[in-house]
């Protein structure tokens, strides 16, 4: 717990920092067990390690926050008033520890005579009332952390919808880009492959739907060129029979079935 502690003030990442700091509550918690603490125990896994803790790491994945952030002074004056605000922190904690008197231990069976949650109740919020307290100021002053790692000073006015639609319209003028979001692939196309282009209100195909690199690989496909393979498989899902188109063509040509596929004999007539 000690070394995970040192870990928290030496580490240059803010999300190791927060690991280890998780490392140091599940440690306590052990120790909160193994002096019949039970209640405690259970707090220190639940509240701290698992919800504090854990908004701690979203807060710090959603924002991203790294080593070159620390340095930036993202509100005016906030480094002078963080450290008058240490320096007081700094004097109320050795006032406080300069009033502590050490008696002797009472031991765990006494100190749990009336349960251990009715013990820990009337020491709170009677003898350690300011204890108690200076660690809710402490979780106020973690969450006004957050806010300040979370702020960023604005350099421009936030866009609105008009700036928005301005900004496409113009590169819609100077590079030509599309001022509406690109078709989707498949979209009122019979085939729902991402190389089968999207069909034009005249039902011309488009040329944006597709990604230019299949393109380039000429395996573009067109779904009008796929009906009759649709039809096929539907036929052999559906156990109908193939059609006679073939048939009657070879018969136009003066052929019969199959002659297509015998060898040459050399050069006989079927």
């Amino acid at each position: 717990m000690v070394l995970a502690a040192l870990g928290v003030l030496f580490v240059r990442k803010a999300v190791h920092a927060a690991l280890l700091l998780a490392v140091v509550m599940i440690s306590l918690a052990c120790l909160y067990a193994v002096l019949e603490a039970p209640f405690l125990f259970a707090v220190q896994i639940i509240v701290y390690t698992g919800a504090i803790m854990m908004l701690f790491l979203f807060v710090l994945m959603l924002v991203g926050v790294d080593s070159s952030d620390s340095v930036v002074e993202t509100i005016r004056g906030h480094r002078v008033t963080a450290t008058v605000l240490g320096v007081l922190f700094a004097a109320v904690l050795a006032i406080g520890l300069g009033q502590v008197g050490l008696a002797p231990a009472v031991g765990l069976t006494e100190a749990n005579a009336d349960g251990n949650i009715e013990g820990i109740a009337a020491i709170l919020f009677s003898d350690y009332v300011l204890i108690f307290e200076a660690t809710a100021a402490l979780l106020v002053t973690a969450a006004l952390g957050a806010m300040v790692l979370a702020h960023r000073e604005r350099t421009e006015p936030k866009a609105t919808q008009a700036d928005l639609a301005a900004r496409r319209m113009k590169a819609y003028a100077d590079r030509g880009e599309n001022i509406t979001p690109l078709p989707a692939p498949g979209v009122y196309a019979r085939h729902n492959a991402v190389d089968t282009p999207a069909l034009l209100p005249d039902g011309s195909p488009a040329p944006t739907s597709v990604s230019r690199v299949l393109t380039a690989r000429g395996t573009v496909r067109s779904a009008p060129d796929m009906a009759d393979d649709i039809d096929a498989v539907r036929r052999q899902m559906s156990g109908r029979p193939e059609p006679e188109a073939d048939t009657s063509r070879a018969a136009v040509q003066g052929e019969t079935p199959g002659d297509s596929q015998r060898p040459d004999r050399g050069g006989e007539q079927a």
